[in-house]
């Protein structure tokens, strides 16, 4: 029965959502345009294309150019997503990862010093809040390629070069959000994971074709470090792991743990954005050590929901950060749509 419905409603969703980029484009509707410039990331498909460390080094290339940053984001999975949630003003981290979601608070932790965060599902107030109380002068507009209400001077979209399309159909049935149609939309591209990608040239020239030609970057997933959950040391686990997590690519988590040369002996998802409970974590433990591991590793995303819970085996988080090939004709086209 799920087979027989689920095409149809995917039929129903991608015309609604052709739809509703058609009347923008048409102008039947006008995006509201702050008055600094917006860098939207932005993705076609749901969840775990690696768009959140773009996001964060796209942060980080716009600070150093003297950008007072601002990164604007729904903050899906928080407790209360109708309430605007100050999550860092650049320098200190005012919420928990419940009142902002978990990937704006891992955003704001790692970005202190470089750049404020604010989740709200109404971008454009909180822009006009930024500008006006943080003096922000340059935003970057998180998870916003389908979010059409708020103009953006320069549209970038990520794309996973392990699962770029899914099954190539729209939600439900499928992963996309929107009909392929719509990468012409797109400004420029980054192709992640391409490190672990087995035809990152075939992915390239299918994008290259439905984007009309779109300039596209090539980028890797590194490790920048792992450590310790409780942060009382930066030393990697020794012996026998076992791996889990809550993103929306697991995939590409367990196959960055063999690439530092780490077989986790069991591998455990939740869903992406999972909030964890005591009764999780015991079940983890449990499971490890009946597999015989002497340790637990998972993401930084996930570490940001663990921190209150307890754990009879020492718990390790894999922290990663993208590199990007040609990243100076990249950072050209930022300081190109940010320029004063």
């Amino acid at each position: 029965m799920r087979s027989i419905i689920l095409p149809p409603l995917g039929v129903l969703y991608g015309a609604i959502t052709r739809g509703h980029a058609v009347l923008y484009e048409r102008g039947a509707f006008r995006p509201a345009k702050l008055e600094r410039p917006v860098i939207s990331i932005g993705n076609i498909t749901a969840g775990g294309t690696g768009k959140t460390p773009l996001v964060e080094w796209v942060a980080r290339t716009l600070a150093e150019s003297e950008k007072q940053v601002c990164i604007l984001t729904r903050g899906y999975g928080r407790e209360n997503p109708k309430r605007r949630v100050l999550v860092s003003d650049g320098t200190t981290v005012f919420s928990t990862p419940r009142e902002a979601g978990d990937e704006p608070y891992l955003l704001a932790s790692n970005l202190r010093g470089v750049a404020a965060v604010i989740s709200d599902a109404d971008r454009f107030a909180a822009g006009q809040g930024a500008i006006k109380h943080l003096k922000s002068d340059c935003f970057v507009l998180d998870d916003g390629f389908q979010h059409f209400r708020l103009a953006r001077d320069l549209n970038v979209v990520t794309i996973d070069a392990t699962d770029p399309w899914g099954n190539g159909q729209v939600l439900p049935y499928g992963r996309l959000r929107e009909p392929l149609s719509g990468l012409k939309r797109a400004d420029c591209f980054v192709l992640t994971r391409c490190e672990q990608a087995e035809n990152v040239d075939g992915v390239h020239s299918e994008l290259s074709r439905l984007s009309g030609d779109r300039p596209i970057f090539h980028s890797r997933m590194i490790v920048k470090r792992i450590k310790n959950l409780d942060e009382s040391n930066t030393t990697a686990p020794s012996g026998l792991v076992s791996a889990f997590c809550g993103i929306g690519n697991p995939r590409s988590f367990f196959a960055q743990l063999q690439v530092e040369g780490l077989e986790p002996l069991t591998q455990t998802s939740f869903r992406d954005h999972h909030i964890y409970t005591q009764s999780d974590v015991d079940k983890l433990v449990a499971t490890a050590k009946q597999a015989g591991a002497t340790s637990l590793i998972t993401t930084a995303k996930d570490a940001v929901k663990l921190r209150s819970l307890s754990f009879s085996l020492p718990c390790y988080l894999l922290e990663i950060e993208l590199r990007i090939e040609n990243a100076e004709g990249f950072r050209g086209l930022l300081m190109d749509a940010t320029r004063s």
